[in-house]
């Protein structure tokens, strides 16, 4: 996946990173980049899955009371 920005006529270097950083956010690529970064075994990714449903769960029981 490749990503193009043009720079316009003008533009402060501190506006372009800006974004262009807001660019990498919305396409995913940062995301993708972190996930790829370090190998993770299947047990710990349905682990971390599962952990997170429990702690999304728990958090609508508290919002609830």
């Amino acid at each position: 996946m490749s990503l193009k920005m043009r720079i316009h006529d003008r533009e402060p270097i501190a506006l372009a990173l800006r974004r262009f950083k807001k660019l990498l956010e919305r396409s995913g690529m940062q995301k993708e980049l972190r996930k790829r970064k370090h190998y993770e075994k299947p047990s710990e990714l349905r682990r971390r899955a599962k952990l997170r449903k429990e702690a999304a769960i728990r958090k609508a029981r508290n919002l609830g009371k």
